[in-house]
Protein backbone atom coordinates (compact mmCIF):
# COMPACT_ATOMS: atom_id res chain seq x y z
CA UNK A 1 0.00 0.00 0.00
CA UNK A 2 1.89 3.62 -1.06
CA UNK A 3 0.03 5.36 1.47
CA UNK A 4 -2.94 5.22 4.05
CA UNK A 5 -6.63 6.63 2.17
CA UNK A 6 -9.19 8.35 3.40
CA UNK A 7 -12.16 6.01 2.01
CA UNK A 8 -15.92 7.06 2.60
CA UNK A 9 -18.66 4.15 1.88
CA UNK A 10 -22.18 5.10 1.45
CA UNK A 11 -25.17 2.66 2.41
CA UNK A 12 -27.83 4.47 2.34
CA UNK A 13 -30.54 1.98 2.78
CA UNK A 14 -28.87 -0.23 5.13
CA UNK A 15 -26.74 -0.02 8.33
CA UNK A 16 -23.64 -2.07 8.40
CA UNK A 17 -23.99 -1.63 11.83
CA UNK A 18 -26.89 -4.37 12.81
CA UNK A 19 -26.37 -7.48 9.93
CA UNK A 20 -29.08 -9.98 10.50
CA UNK A 21 -26.42 -12.54 9.48
CA UNK A 22 -28.61 -14.66 7.20
CA UNK A 23 -26.59 -14.35 4.05
CA UNK A 24 -29.51 -12.08 2.25
CA UNK A 25 -29.93 -8.55 1.48
CA UNK A 26 -28.57 -8.83 5.18
CA UNK A 27 -25.62 -10.73 3.70
CA UNK A 28 -24.60 -7.40 1.63
CA UNK A 29 -24.62 -5.74 4.79
CA UNK A 30 -21.79 -8.34 5.96
CA UNK A 31 -19.75 -7.45 2.57
CA UNK A 32 -19.98 -3.69 3.32
CA UNK A 33 -18.69 -3.80 6.81
CA UNK A 34 -16.30 -6.65 6.61
CA UNK A 35 -14.59 -4.88 3.13
CA UNK A 36 -14.46 -1.45 5.68
CA UNK A 37 -12.82 -3.86 8.73
CA UNK A 38 -10.43 -5.22 6.13
CA UNK A 39 -9.50 -2.20 4.74
CA UNK A 40 -8.79 -0.57 7.74
CA UNK A 41 -6.37 -3.74 8.72
CA UNK A 42 -4.36 -2.56 5.88
CA UNK A 43 -3.80 1.26 7.78
CA UNK A 44 -7.22 2.96 5.57
CA UNK A 45 -9.66 4.43 7.43
CA UNK A 46 -13.06 4.28 6.66
CA UNK A 47 -16.42 5.91 7.31
CA UNK A 48 -19.29 4.12 7.06
CA UNK A 49 -22.46 6.75 6.48
CA UNK A 50 -25.66 5.19 5.99
CA UNK A 51 -29.52 6.77 6.55
CA UNK A 52 -30.93 7.21 10.58
CA UNK A 53 -33.34 4.57 10.44
CA UNK A 54 -33.95 4.81 14.30
CA UNK A 55 -34.33 7.83 16.59
CA UNK A 56 -31.74 6.49 19.21
CA UNK A 57 -28.98 5.84 16.19
CA UNK A 58 -25.87 7.71 17.08
CA UNK A 59 -24.44 10.40 14.81
CA UNK A 60 -20.88 8.70 14.92
CA UNK A 61 -19.20 5.48 16.34
CA UNK A 62 -16.72 3.35 15.90
CA UNK A 63 -17.38 0.13 14.64
CA UNK A 64 -13.49 -1.28 14.66
CA UNK A 65 -10.46 0.52 14.85
CA UNK A 66 -10.72 2.55 11.84
CA UNK A 67 -14.08 2.32 10.78
CA UNK A 68 -16.56 4.49 12.02
CA UNK A 69 -20.35 4.43 11.39
CA UNK A 70 -22.30 7.95 10.63
CA UNK A 71 -25.93 8.29 10.32
CA UNK A 72 -27.50 11.23 8.60
CA UNK A 73 -31.11 12.70 8.84
CA UNK A 74 -32.74 11.75 5.67
CA UNK A 75 -36.88 11.18 6.11
CA UNK A 76 -38.20 10.09 8.93
CA UNK A 77 -35.85 7.98 11.63
CA UNK A 78 -37.80 5.22 11.16
CA UNK A 79 -37.16 2.23 9.45
CA UNK A 80 -38.64 2.19 5.57
CA UNK A 81 -39.22 -0.10 2.56
CA UNK A 82 -36.88 -0.06 -0.23
CA UNK A 83 -39.36 1.64 -2.53
CA UNK A 84 -39.67 4.57 -0.30
CA UNK A 85 -36.16 5.45 0.68
CA UNK A 86 -35.47 7.01 -2.75
CA UNK A 87 -38.19 9.86 -1.87
CA UNK A 88 -35.09 11.49 0.68
CA UNK A 89 -32.09 10.99 -1.78
CA UNK A 90 -31.84 14.94 -2.48
CA UNK A 91 -31.81 15.17 1.65
CA UNK A 92 -29.53 12.79 2.01
CA UNK A 93 -27.09 14.19 -0.35
CA UNK A 94 -27.44 17.38 0.93
CA UNK A 95 -26.15 15.59 4.13
CA UNK A 96 -23.56 13.87 3.01
CA UNK A 97 -21.88 17.19 1.00
CA UNK A 98 -21.40 19.09 4.51
CA UNK A 99 -18.89 15.74 6.03
CA UNK A 100 -15.30 16.24 5.40
CA UNK A 101 -14.40 15.52 1.76
CA UNK A 102 -11.87 11.86 1.83
CA UNK A 103 -10.06 10.30 -1.04
CA UNK A 104 -12.38 8.41 -2.62
CA UNK A 105 -16.24 7.46 -2.28
CA UNK A 106 -17.66 4.06 -2.47
CA UNK A 107 -21.08 3.57 -2.88
CA UNK A 108 -22.58 0.71 -2.07
CA UNK A 109 -26.46 0.34 -4.10
CA UNK A 110 -28.29 2.48 -6.63
CA UNK A 111 -29.72 4.88 -4.37
CA UNK A 112 -26.26 5.36 -2.19
CA UNK A 113 -24.70 6.06 -6.07
CA UNK A 114 -27.32 8.45 -7.08
CA UNK A 115 -26.85 10.63 -4.00
CA UNK A 116 -23.06 10.37 -3.80
CA UNK A 117 -21.95 11.05 -7.09
CA UNK A 118 -22.22 15.15 -7.07
CA UNK A 119 -20.44 14.99 -3.62
CA UNK A 120 -17.91 13.15 -5.30
CA UNK A 121 -17.80 15.56 -7.96
CA UNK A 122 -17.98 18.80 -5.40
CA UNK A 123 -14.87 17.22 -3.48
CA UNK A 124 -12.90 16.34 -6.85
CA UNK A 125 -12.57 12.53 -5.75
CA UNK A 126 -13.12 9.53 -7.44
CA UNK A 127 -16.93 7.78 -6.85
CA UNK A 128 -16.82 3.81 -6.99
CA UNK A 129 -20.09 1.74 -7.60
CA UNK A 130 -21.19 -1.57 -6.02
CA UNK A 131 -24.47 -2.41 -6.81
CA UNK A 132 -25.11 -5.98 -5.00
CA UNK A 133 -28.86 -6.20 -6.65
CA UNK A 134 -30.13 -4.81 -10.07
CA UNK A 135 -33.14 -3.94 -10.99
CA UNK A 136 -34.81 -6.77 -13.85
CA UNK A 137 -36.11 -5.65 -17.28
CA UNK A 138 -40.06 -4.80 -16.93
CA UNK A 139 -42.14 -7.97 -17.95
CA UNK A 140 -38.88 -9.70 -17.12
CA UNK A 141 -39.88 -13.48 -14.67
CA UNK A 142 -38.93 -13.34 -11.21
CA UNK A 143 -36.04 -15.51 -12.06
CA UNK A 144 -34.35 -12.37 -14.19
CA UNK A 145 -33.67 -11.03 -11.04
CA UNK A 146 -35.38 -8.18 -8.53
CA UNK A 147 -38.34 -6.10 -10.00
CA UNK A 148 -37.74 -2.47 -10.32
CA UNK A 149 -38.81 -0.98 -7.17
CA UNK A 150 -39.30 2.60 -8.03
CA UNK A 151 -39.77 4.57 -11.49
CA UNK A 152 -36.02 6.29 -10.17
CA UNK A 153 -34.66 2.59 -10.11
CA UNK A 154 -33.35 1.61 -13.36
CA UNK A 155 -32.50 5.39 -14.43
CA UNK A 156 -30.71 5.81 -11.38
CA UNK A 157 -28.96 2.55 -12.19
CA UNK A 158 -27.81 3.86 -15.28
CA UNK A 159 -26.70 7.40 -14.51
CA UNK A 160 -24.21 5.56 -11.77
CA UNK A 161 -22.96 3.25 -14.47
CA UNK A 162 -22.23 5.89 -16.41
CA UNK A 163 -20.88 8.62 -14.28
CA UNK A 164 -18.78 6.38 -12.09
CA UNK A 165 -14.95 6.15 -12.25
CA UNK A 166 -15.04 2.10 -11.45
CA UNK A 167 -17.77 -0.40 -10.79
CA UNK A 168 -16.97 -2.84 -8.47
CA UNK A 169 -18.72 -6.03 -8.97
CA UNK A 170 -18.87 -9.14 -6.78
CA UNK A 171 -19.01 -12.38 -9.00
CA UNK A 172 -18.47 -12.46 -12.68
CA UNK A 173 -22.07 -12.47 -13.07
CA UNK A 174 -23.17 -9.41 -11.66
CA UNK A 175 -20.47 -7.88 -13.67
CA UNK A 176 -22.01 -9.02 -16.73
CA UNK A 177 -25.79 -8.07 -15.43
CA UNK A 178 -24.15 -4.34 -15.00
CA UNK A 179 -22.50 -4.29 -18.20
CA UNK A 180 -25.48 -5.97 -20.52
CA UNK A 181 -28.89 -4.05 -17.95
CA UNK A 182 -26.84 -0.50 -16.69
CA UNK A 183 -24.80 0.12 -19.53
CA UNK A 184 -21.19 -0.42 -17.40
CA UNK A 185 -18.18 0.15 -19.74
CA UNK A 186 -16.45 -2.85 -19.08
CA UNK A 187 -13.02 -1.68 -18.71
CA UNK A 188 -13.94 0.31 -16.20
CA UNK A 189 -15.75 -2.62 -14.23
CA UNK A 190 -13.60 -4.90 -11.67
CA UNK A 191 -14.43 -8.26 -9.46
CA UNK A 192 -13.78 -8.13 -6.21
CA UNK A 193 -14.33 -11.76 -4.52
CA UNK A 194 -16.31 -11.63 -0.82
CA UNK A 195 -14.34 -13.60 1.92
CA UNK A 196 -15.29 -15.55 4.44
CA UNK A 197 -14.28 -15.48 8.21
CA UNK A 198 -13.00 -18.96 8.42
CA UNK A 199 -12.22 -19.03 12.62
CA UNK A 200 -16.21 -18.41 12.40
CA UNK A 201 -17.36 -20.07 10.32
CA UNK A 202 -15.72 -23.71 10.32
CA UNK A 203 -16.74 -27.27 10.51
CA UNK A 204 -17.54 -28.94 13.83
CA UNK A 205 -14.63 -30.45 16.05
CA UNK A 206 -14.35 -33.26 17.31
CA UNK A 207 -17.13 -33.95 19.89
CA UNK A 208 -18.78 -30.85 19.56
CA UNK A 209 -22.23 -30.83 19.62
CA UNK A 210 -24.55 -30.29 16.66
CA UNK A 211 -27.03 -27.43 17.02
CA UNK A 212 -30.64 -28.89 18.30
CA UNK A 213 -34.26 -27.52 18.53
CA UNK A 214 -34.68 -25.65 21.68
CA UNK A 215 -35.36 -28.09 24.74
CA UNK A 216 -34.57 -31.14 22.49
CA UNK A 217 -30.85 -32.86 21.87
CA UNK A 218 -29.35 -33.95 18.20
CA UNK A 219 -31.14 -37.98 19.09
CA UNK A 220 -34.46 -36.00 18.70
CA UNK A 221 -33.45 -35.15 15.30
CA UNK A 222 -32.76 -39.05 14.14
CA UNK A 223 -31.74 -37.83 10.36
CA UNK A 224 -30.30 -34.44 11.01
CA UNK A 225 -31.74 -31.29 9.66
CA UNK A 226 -31.19 -28.78 6.11
CA UNK A 227 -31.03 -25.52 6.52
CA UNK A 228 -32.14 -22.53 4.61
CA UNK A 229 -31.05 -19.39 5.85
CA UNK A 230 -32.20 -16.19 3.74
CA UNK A 231 -35.01 -13.32 3.62
CA UNK A 232 -38.48 -14.52 3.67
CA UNK A 233 -39.17 -13.42 0.05
CA UNK A 234 -40.05 -15.12 -2.93
CA UNK A 235 -36.93 -13.90 -4.64
CA UNK A 236 -35.16 -16.17 -1.84
CA UNK A 237 -37.39 -19.17 -2.77
CA UNK A 238 -38.13 -21.05 0.38
CA UNK A 239 -41.33 -22.35 -0.89
CA UNK A 240 -39.22 -24.75 -3.28
CA UNK A 241 -37.53 -25.94 -0.52
CA UNK A 242 -40.45 -26.63 1.84
CA UNK A 243 -42.24 -28.30 -1.65
CA UNK A 244 -38.99 -30.54 -1.96
CA UNK A 245 -39.02 -31.78 1.42
CA UNK A 246 -42.37 -32.64 1.40
CA UNK A 247 -41.45 -34.93 -1.42
CA UNK A 248 -38.08 -36.67 0.47
CA UNK A 249 -39.06 -40.62 1.92
CA UNK A 250 -40.25 -40.01 5.64
CA UNK A 251 -37.87 -42.78 6.07
CA UNK A 252 -34.88 -40.55 5.69
CA UNK A 253 -36.66 -37.01 5.74
CA UNK A 254 -34.36 -34.22 7.85
CA UNK A 255 -35.77 -31.61 9.83
CA UNK A 256 -35.86 -28.42 8.05
CA UNK A 257 -35.02 -25.01 9.40
CA UNK A 258 -35.56 -21.90 7.85
CA UNK A 259 -33.68 -18.95 9.51
CA UNK A 260 -34.81 -15.25 8.68
CA UNK A 261 -37.09 -12.66 8.94
CA UNK A 262 -39.27 -11.15 6.39
CA UNK A 263 -40.58 -7.47 6.23
CA UNK A 264 -43.55 -5.59 6.28
CA UNK A 265 -43.68 -6.14 2.70
CA UNK A 266 -43.77 -10.12 2.49
CA UNK A 267 -45.47 -10.57 5.81
CA UNK A 268 -48.37 -12.40 3.54
CA UNK A 269 -45.97 -14.24 1.87
CA UNK A 270 -44.43 -15.11 5.29
CA UNK A 271 -47.66 -16.26 6.03
CA UNK A 272 -48.12 -18.47 3.27
CA UNK A 273 -45.01 -20.25 3.77
CA UNK A 274 -46.28 -21.95 7.23
CA UNK A 275 -49.72 -22.05 5.27
CA UNK A 276 -47.91 -24.46 2.95
CA UNK A 277 -46.09 -26.41 5.75
CA UNK A 278 -49.62 -27.36 7.63
CA UNK A 279 -50.86 -27.99 4.10
CA UNK A 280 -48.20 -30.72 3.48
CA UNK A 281 -48.19 -32.16 6.29
CA UNK A 282 -44.43 -30.97 8.05
CA UNK A 283 -45.44 -29.31 10.73
CA UNK A 284 -43.38 -31.29 12.43
CA UNK A 285 -40.51 -31.28 10.31
CA UNK A 286 -40.05 -27.79 9.66
CA UNK A 287 -38.64 -25.15 12.69
CA UNK A 288 -39.23 -21.18 11.61
CA UNK A 289 -36.05 -19.36 13.45
CA UNK A 290 -35.99 -15.17 13.13
CA UNK A 291 -32.64 -13.95 11.20
CA UNK A 292 -30.06 -15.10 13.27
CA UNK A 293 -26.59 -13.37 14.76
CA UNK A 294 -23.41 -14.33 12.97
CA UNK A 295 -22.32 -16.29 15.85
CA UNK A 296 -24.89 -18.39 15.91
CA UNK A 297 -25.81 -18.77 11.74
CA UNK A 298 -22.12 -20.08 12.51
CA UNK A 299 -23.74 -22.71 13.81
CA UNK A 300 -26.72 -23.57 12.48
CA UNK A 301 -24.31 -23.98 9.10
CA UNK A 302 -21.98 -26.41 10.89
CA UNK A 303 -24.38 -28.11 12.35
CA UNK A 304 -26.56 -28.69 9.01
CA UNK A 305 -26.37 -31.56 6.94
CA UNK A 306 -26.77 -29.63 3.58
CA UNK A 307 -28.09 -26.07 3.04
CA UNK A 308 -30.41 -25.58 0.51
CA UNK A 309 -30.21 -22.22 -1.57
CA UNK A 310 -33.05 -21.79 -3.59
CA UNK A 311 -33.23 -18.28 -4.72
CA UNK A 312 -34.35 -16.96 -7.84
CA UNK A 313 -31.14 -14.99 -8.30
CA UNK A 314 -27.98 -13.88 -6.36
CA UNK A 315 -25.05 -11.69 -6.63
CA UNK A 316 -23.25 -14.29 -5.31
CA UNK A 317 -24.74 -16.15 -2.45
CA UNK A 318 -22.59 -15.23 0.63
CA UNK A 319 -24.37 -18.06 2.15
CA UNK A 320 -22.96 -20.76 0.02
CA UNK A 321 -19.53 -20.10 0.48
CA UNK A 322 -20.13 -19.62 4.37
CA UNK A 323 -21.59 -23.05 4.22
CA UNK A 324 -18.44 -24.11 2.52
CA UNK A 325 -16.22 -22.75 4.80
CA UNK A 326 -18.50 -24.86 7.90
CA UNK A 327 -17.80 -28.16 5.68
CA UNK A 328 -21.13 -28.16 4.74
CA UNK A 329 -22.24 -29.16 1.17
CA UNK A 330 -25.09 -27.40 -1.13
CA UNK A 331 -27.97 -27.47 -2.94
CA UNK A 332 -28.31 -24.34 -4.77
CA UNK A 333 -30.20 -22.79 -7.64
CA UNK A 334 -27.62 -22.38 -10.71
CA UNK A 335 -28.49 -18.63 -10.91
CA UNK A 336 -25.85 -15.54 -11.06
CA UNK A 337 -22.92 -16.12 -8.77
CA UNK A 338 -23.96 -19.51 -6.92
CA UNK A 339 -22.18 -20.58 -9.77
CA UNK A 340 -19.05 -19.06 -8.68
CA UNK A 341 -19.33 -19.97 -4.91
CA UNK A 342 -20.12 -23.64 -5.45
CA UNK A 343 -18.36 -26.19 -7.20
CA UNK A 344 -20.92 -28.25 -8.73
CA UNK A 345 -20.84 -31.74 -8.11
CA UNK A 346 -17.03 -31.12 -5.37
CA UNK A 347 -18.88 -28.80 -3.20
CA UNK A 348 -22.30 -29.12 -3.53
CA UNK A 349 -25.09 -29.78 -6.62
CA UNK A 350 -26.06 -26.71 -8.44
CA UNK A 351 -29.95 -27.32 -9.97
CA UNK A 352 -30.82 -25.94 -13.31
CA UNK A 353 -34.70 -27.37 -12.63
CA UNK A 354 -36.92 -25.45 -10.10
CA UNK A 355 -39.33 -28.80 -9.97
CA UNK A 356 -39.47 -29.50 -6.67
CA UNK A 357 -38.88 -33.56 -7.20
CA UNK A 358 -35.67 -32.75 -8.24
CA UNK A 359 -34.54 -31.46 -5.80
CA UNK A 360 -36.12 -33.79 -3.33
CA UNK A 361 -33.85 -36.07 -5.22
CA UNK A 362 -30.63 -34.00 -5.38
CA UNK A 363 -31.08 -34.04 -1.92
CA UNK A 364 -31.75 -37.62 -1.40
CA UNK A 365 -28.71 -38.35 -3.24
CA UNK A 366 -26.43 -36.91 -0.93
CA UNK A 367 -28.09 -38.09 1.98
CA UNK A 368 -28.00 -41.53 0.69
CA UNK A 369 -24.82 -41.91 -1.37
CA UNK A 370 -22.26 -43.72 1.15
CA UNK A 371 -19.37 -41.45 1.76
CA UNK A 372 -20.67 -38.48 -0.72
CA UNK A 373 -21.70 -35.65 2.10
CA UNK A 374 -18.11 -36.17 3.85
CA UNK A 375 -16.42 -35.74 0.77
CA UNK A 376 -17.71 -32.89 -0.06
CA UNK A 377 -17.07 -30.85 3.18
CA UNK A 378 -13.37 -31.52 2.92
CA UNK A 379 -13.06 -30.12 -0.02
CA UNK A 380 -15.65 -27.39 0.65
CA UNK A 381 -13.10 -25.96 3.62
CA UNK A 382 -10.34 -26.29 0.79
CA UNK A 383 -12.74 -23.96 -1.54
CA UNK A 384 -13.59 -21.87 0.64
CA UNK A 385 -10.10 -20.63 1.60
CA UNK A 386 -9.90 -19.42 -2.10
CA UNK A 387 -12.39 -16.55 -0.50
CA UNK A 388 -10.02 -14.07 1.64
CA UNK A 389 -11.77 -10.56 2.57
CA UNK A 390 -7.58 -9.83 2.95
CA UNK A 391 -7.31 -9.81 -0.47
CA UNK A 392 -10.72 -8.24 -1.50
CA UNK A 393 -8.85 -5.27 0.51
CA UNK A 394 -5.81 -5.39 -1.51
CA UNK A 395 -7.69 -5.51 -4.65
CA UNK A 396 -10.05 -2.25 -3.39
CA UNK A 397 -7.14 -0.72 -2.85
CA UNK A 398 -5.70 -0.68 -5.95
CA UNK A 399 -8.48 0.07 -7.65
CA UNK A 400 -8.98 2.99 -5.46
CA UNK A 401 -4.76 4.29 -5.58
CA UNK A 402 -5.64 3.25 -9.61
CA UNK A 403 -8.55 5.83 -9.93
CA UNK A 404 -6.34 8.94 -7.68
CA UNK A 405 -3.31 8.34 -9.87
CA UNK A 406 -5.70 8.98 -13.02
Amino acid sequence: MSRALNITFVSMHTSPATMPGTGDAGGMNVVERAQAEALAALGHRVELVTRRSHPEDPDSVELYPGVTLRHLDAGPRTPLAKSLIDDHIAQFSAGLATLEPSDVIHSHHWMSGVAALPVAAQWGVPHVQSYHSVAAPVGSPLSAGEPPESPRRVPGEAAVARDSQAVVAISAAEAQTVIDRCGADSDRVSIVSPGVRLDQFRPLEPGEERWSLPQMGPEDLPHGYVLVAARLEPLKGPDLAIQALARVDPEIRPHLVVAGGASEAFRSYEQSLHAMVTELGLSSSVTFLSAQPRPDLARLLRGARVVLVPSHSETFGLIALEAAASGTPVVAAAAGGLREAVAHGVTGQLMDSRRPEDWALALTRLLMVPGLLGRMSLVSRVHARRFDWAFAALRLSAIYEGLMGE
